[in-house]
């Protein structure tokens, strides 16, 4: 009997769930079955799934406190997704449970969803697709419910999430207009209200109109019940306040967000407070005050993931109140500290970098650019302007170590035979000195390693053991080998002195480089501590120490011009500029570099203006810069003397073949205008017309003149990118074989006249190009330079040396021609070695 009822209970039973599973029932049963199963089941995993993803996303998530921060934490790319491609797996979860939900317990019947939890399924769905970027398909699930389920609970909040789509698809003006609607005629609960206000606000924030994004966020900032969220729009209220230039405003927004203390994160509250430091001007009445709130937010051990950014602001302070020392020690322990925020970082860097220039560190200053560089985007102005000062300062570097090299080296040329051997005997006691200093701290601290070392387990187990077979003597023994006789190679005979002994010449390689010893590597350790090795490695030909000083003159112009057009560094340009004056320089420095003094000293207001102009119109009365002190309305750009008149004419002679005009006038203009801006470009001109006159190894040595005169300039730098890449590939004279008739490829035909012979050369093109028009062949004819006394007439674009030959056979028979001029037929890659080598002769031979 049992059995039985049993047996009936579940035949029902199963029967009422078989008939609660149907979608298309709207029955009571069928309604609570798929609702309860929505919400307890797939929504719940997908709502589960979803907040693992937004917790996830919080905690990568970091934000950019140098700029104004979103309303919503949410890092966005630039790309807009619109298929499911590298997605959040939470999100793709919580999108495949909202798709379940629908396509299993979605009851649409007669045009009404009969499951009232249908609704929630499609706003998740959209939530996860917003998420993971892909607004398009999210827009497209907020708007259905708004269109589908007119009776939703969920409208406004639909309502809202659309708008945030909106906005983030950059439509902020219908944004605007659908949430002040939803405001207007809508009841909404305190959170959606302030959720709709703060939408607002990123609208105004992204429109840049920050005073009513203000209004909005404040608005929020009260109806909100997440204190996370309060504590956000506070601080991006103090943020637009000091947009604004308000700052005790942002102050009052600060203070805020700090009296929240722990009920908000805690990393809004320290960019608070450090926010309202930087708001406040430091004074001799608050500068104790400030030290005081600086110190107490360095030690509280609650800021400790916070230190990076506290160091920095303690940096800044120490910089405004001039302890330099103290200011470099905390911005390399912020560098220190910081993981994974390269803006802080960049920040670091940059003011490392600006420091060591103005203290004369340019290399220090050039190695800390490269790591601000290392920090920034590459698609950012930001990066654009560090990486020109970064170009300019290795120009300084370089030129700097010239000036300093030879000037030292010029400075003990010039000295007596006492006054050098005192000072390479200084300079050898220093050496002493911080070797025996190395010595004992190494020692020191490989006693103290061997001390800790023998008290611990593994030093007590390797103690009385063989000497290789005793870890701790080893390492000591290692360590002192390389103390006493640096790094060695294995080979014989490594205990002589020329051999090279590399350890600590760090110290000594900057003092030898002074002292005019190049091969710093090269000195043994004999040499190293010898007053007659210094001595010896003085110069002593007059004729190289007049090389070195024009190189010194040199460097010390070009670091002047740098200084002065790139930096904005007046005073360092006079300097500069008046020692080469000062230096019995080149001729053609010594105008140049008066008229630049001129410069300065007028946009200084100095009275020697003056006098300088007064000396160049004096001494100098031919020169262009006379002129243009007379009379500036000469030197126009329009003017048809004005120096880019003169290269423009110029560049015309080039593209005509002109190779020997070009090269003299571009002399004469490189003379006229030295120290101009446009001499780099008259050397450039030049140098090609160089080598297509007199060919390759010409071109090369012209090519590395303005790549080593002018390497701050873009000349300069596109002769060096050319000696780099592209005289490798034209170097190469092997020219390719020619055998067979009907070898393929591109062929010519070469007719060789005399320069002389122009006119003869004129009528013979004209001749070959109406035979080309009359065969109705597609070649073109060219008159090519070859040197001062040679040039070609040249038929190209022969698909075959049979082709090229057959031509040159019926130009010769036919009676409309009669072209029997000397004549050779010459593969393309051949014409084009013999044209960059001028070695015609070579290939003839080969033949």
């Amino acid at each position: 009997m049992k059995l039985r009822n049993r047996l009936i209970f579940s035949v029902v039973f199963g029967g009422l769930v078989f008939n609660a599973c149907s979608t298309k029932k709207d029955a009571l049963l069928n309604r609570n079955w798929h609702a309860l199963n929505t919400k307890y089941n797939t929504l719940y995993n997908g709502n589960i799934a979803f907040e693992e993803g937004r917790e996830e996303l919080n905690a990568i998530y970091q934000d950019n406190y140098w700029e104004i921060l979103p309303v919503e934490r949410l890092e966005v790319t630039e790309d807009i997704k619109l298929d499911s491609e590298d997605n959040n797996p939470n999100f793709l979860i919580a999108e495949e449970k909202a798709t379940k939900a629908i396509q299993k317990h979605s009851m649409d019947i007669k045009d009404e969803e009969r499951n009232p939890q249908t609704d929630e399924a499609f706003l998740l769905l959209g939530k996860a697709r917003y998420f993971d970027q892909r607004y398009m398909p999210a827009l497209e699930s907020f708007n259905y419910i708004l269109n589908k389920y007119t009776q939703s609970d969920k409208l406004n909040e639909a309502t809202i999430w659309r708008e945030k789509v909106n906005i983030r698809l950059e439509n902020e003006e219908l944004a605007l207009r659908n949430l002040k609607r939803l405001i207007k005629q809508e009841r909404l609960s305190d959170q959606e209200y302030a959720d709709a206000r703060a939408m607002m606000g990123q609208a105004y924030i992204n429109l840049k109109i920050q005073d009513t994004a203000i209004q909005q966020l404040k608005i929020a900032s009260v109806y909100t019940k997440k204190n996370p969220e309060k504590g956000r729009y506070l601080y991006i209220i103090g943020q637009l306040f000091n947009q604004l230039g308000h700052k005790d405003s942002a102050n009052y927004a600060f203070d805020k967000v700090i009296a929240l203390n722990r009920k908000s994160p805690r990393v809004y509250m320290i960019n608070a407070h450090l926010q309202k430091i930087q708001n406040t001007d430091l004074t001799d009445e608050n500068r104790e005050e400030m030290y005081e709130y600086l110190t107490e937010l360095e030690e509280n051990r609650e800021n400790r993931p916070f230190l990076n950014k506290i160091y920095r602001q303690v940096a800044e302070f120490h910089l405004a109140t001039k302890s330099d020392s103290l200011a470099l020690v905390y911005y390399n322990k912020s560098i220190r500290a910081t993981q994974n925020m390269p803006q802080l970082n960049a920040l670091n860097y940059e003011n490392l970098a600006i420091y060591n220039f103005d203290q004369n560190g340019y290399k220090a200053s050039g190695a800390y650019y490269d790591s601000v560089l290392q920090n920034l985007n590459e698609n950012t102005k930001k990066f654009r302007e560090v990486k020109k000062k970064l170009d300019n300062l290795e120009d300084v570097i370089k030129y700097e170590e010239v000036a300093q090299y030879t000037d030292s080296v010029i400075t003990l040329y010039e000295s007596s035979i006492e006054d050098r051997v005192t000072y390479f005997e200084d300079h050898i006691a220093k050496l002493k000195e911080v070797a025996e200093k190395d010595k004992k701290k190494e020692e020191s601290m490989a006693n103290a390693g061997f001390a800790a070392f023998s008290k611990s387990k593994g030093g007590k187990e390797n103690k009385g053991k063989f000497y290789f077979y005793n870890i701790t003597a080893l390492g000591y023994g290692k360590n002192d080998f390389k103390t006493r006789w640096g790094k060695r190679n294995l080979e014989d005979d490594w205990r002589w002195s020329n051999k090279v002994k590399s350890q600590n010449l760090e110290v000594s390689e900057g003092n030898l480089a002074n002292s005019g010893v190049k091969n710093v590597a090269a000195v043994g350790e004999d040499q190293k501590y010898s007053v007659e090795f210094y001595l010896g490695q003085i110069p002593t030909d007059p004729k190289v120490i007049d090389s070195l000083k024009t190189e010194r003159n040199f460097a010390n112009y070009q670091l002047g011009l740098i200084y002065k057009e790139k930096f904005k560094e007046n005073l360092l340009a006079a300097g500069k500029l008046e020692s080469v004056l000062a230096s019995n320089p080149e001729e053609r420095l010594v105008i140049p570099s008066k008229y630049n003094l001129y410069k300065i000293y007028e946009q200084s207001g100095s009275s020697l203006a003056t006098d300088m102009k007064y000396d160049i119109i004096k001494n100098h009365p031919e020169s262009r810069y006379a002129e243009i002190l007379l009379n500036p309305q000469a030197v126009l750009t329009g003017s048809a003397d004005s120096p880019d008149a003169k290269y423009q004419r110029l560049y015309k002679l080039f593209q005509d073949q002109e190779f020997l005009q070009v090269i003299t006038g571009a002399e004469e203009n490189i003379s006229t205008y030295t120290g101009d801006p446009i001499v780099p470009k008259f050397e450039m001109l030049k140098a090609n017309a160089i080598g297509r006159l007199q060919g390759f190894d010409d071109f090369k040595e012209a090519l590395n003149y303005v790549a080593l005169n002018y390497p701050n300039n873009p000349e300069g730098k596109k002769a060096q990118t050319m000696v780099a890449e592209q005289l490798p590939k034209l170097e190469p004279k092997v020219f390719s074989v020619e055998t067979g008739s009907t070898g393929s490829g591109n062929w010519k035909v070469v007719f060789p006249l005399k320069i002389r012979d122009d006119k003869k050369a004129l009528r013979l093109k004209e001749l070959l190009e109406k035979s080309i028009s009359d065969l109705k062949y597609k070649n073109k004819v060219s008159k090519d330079i070859y040197n001062l006394e040679d040039q070609f007439v040249v038929v190209h674009g022969f698909k075959s040396k049979d082709f090229a030959l057959g031509y040159a056979e019926l130009i010769k028979n036919n009676k409309d021609y009669r072209i029997g001029d000397e004549n050779f037929v010459i593969l393309s890659n051949n014409y084009k070695i013999i044209q960059v080598h001028k070695n015609i002769a070579d290939y003839k031979a080969q033949q």
